[in-house]
């Protein structure tokens, strides 16, 4: 770090005196300092930093709260990235409470900083504790006029009281707070009575908000309501009955399988295989090339999905089913199989277009490494642009109402004009073990990605890839990161049915992650369907330059 003095925190709100604290300071760390989660009184509603560089060193602010009922979203007035100045400045960070409850937020800034064009990468994590408390309302009735009037009583700003006067509202406060919390006591009794007369059943997602307790330093999760300052999607009908379709494939023999793609067969000297773009324990994934039948001197790159010689019947089986999902399905953001070889003596092949940038999944991933040689730098809203991708292509499976099942980043790929297209999950069990989960029914399944109804009744619809929908928009805001990564996925069910979801990314706008949250609706008929999702997710990639 080419940083002489990064950060210094004046609190001259706090006692009348300034005080500095420094994190980097003669290019050294001071991680001792950083560990400090320091408390911001209720009274203290500006955080002040000063900074300035040696070098070049450019950097990304993001932020995490952990109540936004208690506080909005932090604002600063500098933008979210840029470089930091070379000379001493200082930028401001506004910590605002709501007014509407009692409440000590943790607030995690995050910092990171980049020097030397992306040689030198340090993140900074600022812990701080800001105290947050609910306004009281002041009844004041005149002797002249009956009219009764409401003000908001400060107790920073309010006007000097009489002792009387500030008794009779601490007795007030204390009677209301002791009300509401009989009240809570006893919906919480009767709720807990309901969850155990109807324990198999889905409840309705909880009406409480707040953030649950994060299980680790860089995870959280949150009750499923809307979040802050969000607008929820509505929808105009609701979706019909839900179409239950059992996981069968196990119960197709392999000759079965070949005689579905008899008709797309194609001779194996017809392909020539290349790099091994990905590799599991049984599968792989070439980079090939294919000849024209017709024409032997024109050729195009196409995807050619394998097995290994280790590979069971049972598995050779689940990759020719599995790839015929889309077989048939013509759209721009659909990648279907085009061809297959099934000759006798050979492992089964499986050919699909081919898309320069790969996997979906790892594009993002490897966006995310700093020392990665990206031809391009990803924007939010080339990100958006990918997911309003993602969205009309499974629009057009729910108006051909077919059910992907699995959709997620890994099951997407990618160009270097960065189009995106849906793709089956074949192989995806053996390349992404990781992201399935055998629960004891000996079958491997998405469980981070899947609606409750899916992992508790095994029922599937285009609601249910609505919701995982939601989980890969998240993915895309995250470059990759794997959801609930914290929570055991015997647990997940039970989880989700308490109404808890994944957290608003850093640097997600409110209007985007409620997108998500209306997909993790518990009720399916309550989920926007695919077309109300384009529509919404075209009006905010037009409205992004608002967002900096």
């Amino acid at each position: 770090m080419m940083l002489e003095r990064e950060l210094a925190v004046s609190l001259s709100l706090m006692r009348g005196l300034d005080a500095e604290l420094y994190y980097v300071r003669n290019d050294l760390i001071s991680h001792y300092a950083l560990s400090f989660n320091l408390l911001v009184p209720s009274e203290t509603n500006f955080l002040h930093f000063t900074w300035h560089a040696k070098s070049k060193v450019e950097y990304k602010l993001g932020f995490q709260v952990d109540n936004f009922v208690a506080m909005d979203m932090p604002q600063v007035n500098i933008s979210a990235q840029g470089e930091v100045p070379r000379t001493l400045s200082v930028f401001r960070v506004e910590l605002s409470c709501t007014g509407k409850v009692d409440s000590e937020v943790m607030i995690l800034m995050q910092l990171n900083l980049t020097v030397n064009s992306s040689k030198n990468f340090t993140v900074l994590n600022f812990k701080r504790r800001k105290m947050c408390y609910k306004k009281l309302e002041e009844v004041k009735t005149s002797a002249l006029d009956k009219n009764t009037s409401r003000t908001i009583y400060d107790p920073v700003h309010a006007a000097p009281t009489t002792s009387t006067r500030v008794f009779y509202i601490s007795v007030g406060v204390c009677c209301a707070v002791i009300f509401l919390v009989a009240i809570i006591l006893a919906v919480l009794h009767l709720h807990s009575m309901k969850r155990i007369e109807l324990d198999d059943s889905i409840s309705a997602s909880s009406s409480s908000q707040g953030l649950s307790q994060p299980s680790t330093q860089t995870t959280q999760y949150l009750r499923a309501d809307t979040p802050n300052n969000a607008t929820p999607i509505t929808s105009s009908s609701g979706y019909p009955t839900l179409r239950i379709e059992k996981n069968d494939l196990r119960s197709v023999t392999l000759l079965e399988a070949k005689a579905k793609v008899k008709d797309i067969a194609i001779s194996r000297e017809r392909i020539t295989l290349k790099d091994v773009l990905q590799e599991g324990t049984f599968g792989r994934i070439f980079h090939g090339i294919l000849v024209d039948e017709k024409d032997p001197n024109k050729e195009k790159q196409v995807f050619v999905k394998t097995v290994k010689d280790q590979a069971s019947e049972i598995q050779v089986t689940m990759m020719l089913t599995e790839s015929c999902k889309l077989r048939g399905l013509h759209h721009r953001n659909l990648l279907p199989i085009t061809h297959v070889c099934i000759e006798e003596g050979e492992k089964p092949m499986v050919i699909l277009p081919y898309m320069n940038w790969g996997n979906l999944k790892l594009f993002l991933r490897q966006c995310k490494l700093v020392e990665a040689n990206n031809p391009q730098a990803i924007s939010q809203q080339d990100l958006v642009h990918m997911a309003i991708q993602i969205a009309c292509g499974m629009s057009y499976l729910a108006r051909r109402e077919v059910i992907h099942k699995d959709l997620a980043a890994r099951n997407c790929v990618i160009d270097d004009t960065l189009q995106v297209k849906i793709t089956d999950n074949a192989l995806s069990r053996d390349l992404f073990p990781m992201d399935y989960h055998c629960l004891g029914d000996n079958e491997n399944r998405p469980v981070r990605w899947m609606a409750l109804e899916s992992l508790v009744n095994n029922e599937f619809s285009s609601a249910s890839d609505v919701w995982a929908f939601g989980v890969t928009l998240w993915e895309l805001m995250t470059l990759g990161q794997t959801p609930y990564v914290d929570i055991d996925p015997f647990e997940m069910a039970a989880y989700l049915k308490d109404g808890y979801r994944i957290a608003q990314p850093i640097n997600c706008p409110d209007e985007l992650f409620a997108v998500m949250a209306c997909c993790w609706a518990l009720d399916p008929e309550e989920r926007p369907k695919f077309q109300q999702l384009v529509q919404c997710l075209t009006e905010f990639h037009a409205a992004l330059g608002a967002y900096v």
